[in-house]
Parts: C-alpha cells; sequence; structure tokens
C-alpha cells in the first residue's frame, strides 16, 4: 500500500480535524454536513494510509491516541492554510453571481432580515443568499461566513468592520404579570419580580452585576439560553424578560416596564474578512445591508467609530 504525504487525501485529513475537535464522528458529521458512516470510513481509510492507530475507540466517543495527538497540530496547520488559500482565491472572484452567506444574531435575522432579503433578491437574482441565525460568533477568517452582523466589534486584524447603528434593549412583561406588580422604581424592586434569565450564559447577570447587585442564576426562576424560546416564555407570563425591543414592541400583550435601570443598547457592526470585502458581489450585499439596516436602528452614537 502507497503511504507517504502523497496519498493523503485532504477530505481525510479534515475529518480526522473535525473528529479530534468534537469528540465524536456523529458531531463532527454534523459540523461537516456529512454522514457518520462517511466520516467513519475516512478516518480508517487514514488511517490504513498512514499505518498507525489515530483513535481509541470508546462507548463515550472516540478518544485521540498517542500517534493522533501528535499529529493534530500539523493537519490543523494544512487545514488552515487550505482555508487560506480558499479565501484569497475566492476573493480575486469578479463575479456578481455567486452566493453570500450572512450570519445575524436570532433577533436580528428574524425581525430584520428578512424583508431585506426579499428585496435584495429582486433586485439582485443572481446573488444567492445563505442566512445563518446564530447568537454565535462564526469565524469570518474561515469564511464559515462572508458577512457578520455583530452586537460587538471584531477586533481580528484581517476583519474590516463597520458600526451602523445601535438595537435599543428593554424589560418587557405580559400586562396581566405586570399589573400585579408595585412600582418599579429600583433595581432591589425588580429582582423581587419573577424574572426570565438565561442559562449558561451570563450577560444579564453581568450587567446587573455593573450595576453593583451580585446575583446569581438563581435570581431567574425560568431559565433559557435560546433567545426564540426566551422571547416565547415571556410572552406567556414567566415572568419579566429582558431583550431587544423590536422583539417584543409588536406583541399587544406585553407592555415594557420601567425601573431604575438604564439599559445601554447594544452596537450593531457589519464585519467581512478584508480579503473578501471589495469582491463584487459582497461588496453589493454589504451597502445594502449597511443602507436598510440603518434606518431599523438607534443612530450611532459618537463614541463609537467606524474602522
Amino acid at each position: 500500500m502507497e503511504t507517504g504525504l502523497a496519498s493523503i487525501d485532504w477530505s481525510r485529513l479534515q475529518a480526522f480535524v473535525a473528529v479530534a475537535e468534537c469528540g465524536s464522528l456523529s458531531a463532527a458529521a454534523r459540523e461537516l454536513g456529512t454522514s457518520q458512516p462517511t466520516l467513519g470510513r475516512q478516518i480508517k481509510s487514514l488511517e490504513e494510509t498512514l499505518d498507525v492507530t489515530l483513535f481509541h475507540r470508546q462507548a463515550r466517543g472516540l478518544i485521540l491516541s498517542d500517534t493522533g495527538a501528535a499529529l493534530l497540530a500539523p493537519a490543523r496547520s494544512m487545514r488552515d492554510a487550505a482555508r487560506q488559500i480558499a479565501l484569497s482565491a475566492a476573493g480575486r472572484s469578479n463575479q456578481l453571481a455567486g452566493t453570500v452567506r450572512i450570519t445575524a444574531s436570532l433577533t436580528v435575522s428574524a425581525k430584520m432580515m428578512p424583508p431585506i432579503l426579499a428585496r435584495l433578491r429582486r433586485k439582485e437574482p443572481d446573488i444567492q443568499i445563505e442566512l445563518v441565525p446564530s447568537d454565535e460568533s462564526e469565524n469570518l477568517l474561515f469564511r464559515e461566513a462572508d458577512i457578520a452582523v455583530r452586537m460587538y466589534r471584531p477586533e481580528q486584524l484581517d476583519i474590516v468592520t463597520r458600526y451602523i447603528g445601535d438595537l435599543a434593549l428593554g424589560l418587557f412583561g405580559t400586562k396581566e404579570y405586570v399589573d400585579t406588580l408595585g412600582p418599579l422604581r429600583t433595581v432591589d424592586d425588580l429582582l423581587k419580580c419573577e424574572l426570565v434569565g438565561y442559562d449558561r450564559d451570563e450577560r444579564i447577570i453581568r450587567g446587573l452585576r455593573d450595576f453593583g447587585h451580585l446575583v446569581d442564576r438563581n435570581a431567574f426562576a425560568t431559565r433559557c439560553d435560546n433567545r426564540i424560546i426566551y422571547s416565547e416564555l415571556v410572552r406567556a407570563g414567566c415572568g419579566l424578560g429582558f431583550g431587544a425591543v423590536i422583539d417584543f414592541e409588536d406583541d399587544p400583550n406585553l407592555t415594557q416596564v420601567a425601573a431604575d435601570l438604564p439599559i445601554p443598547p447594544l452596537p450593531v457592526w457589519l464585519a467581512a474578512h478584508g480579503a473578501m470585502r471589495q469582491t463584487p458581489r459582497i461588496r453589493r450585499i454589504w451597502e445594502t445591508l449597511a443602507t436598510e439596516l440603518t434606518p431599523l436602528l438607534d443612530p450611532p452614537q459618537p463614541a463609537g467609530s467606524p474602522a
């Protein structure tokens, strides 16, 4: 059997890195968008080609062997180099036609993006759009997305950013529940209410701590990290919940609660890899998003300066 670098199929190395990082064939298959049996065959084929054992099979998944652990770093380097080649090549495309992958938060994806993308598709029928609703940070350096709409300014050197406005936040509850409450003038009053919080995400906890209130997750009787489900819990009457005003303002059964808690808005940034920013279709989508999203947001604050 032929061995050595010339006989290594890149897809098998990619499978090896994904399984090593995810810890199981099933999780790696989801990440790569392939099937578990296919990944299993690729790993087995790579082991046969290299004449080594890369993983030890256990009931709870796969564990890297000593050899697998030694090969992981160079395999990652090859993966990153392949991604950089693809990124550089894509950035030199002069074609307007093609696919642009956009990632945005669940709120922005659900409440702002659909009509914008519908108008865009009518104007630019040759551009296909992939929308990735996610509150995670897709990696623009590795083209997990071409353009990101983010609630913070990315700091990577190769990322181009543009500050387009602020997303107003508020505290909401059902009218029925709010009517049972007394005046909410302070954070102490607020903390006596039924509150909907996050499960593992600590953003609300950190925000309250910034106001001098040392709370933990037990301050929230109902907890969920998924923003869509979180909003539904508030609508169902589980308690008061924090969120973007656009998430709740169109619901006649909800009311915004006043408390002595000035909730700072979320800054909204467009971000793209510098190598891709001037690709015609990405530049067209970038300018469209800036034009269409800006009127839906509060004006940019003077302290936020675009790149």
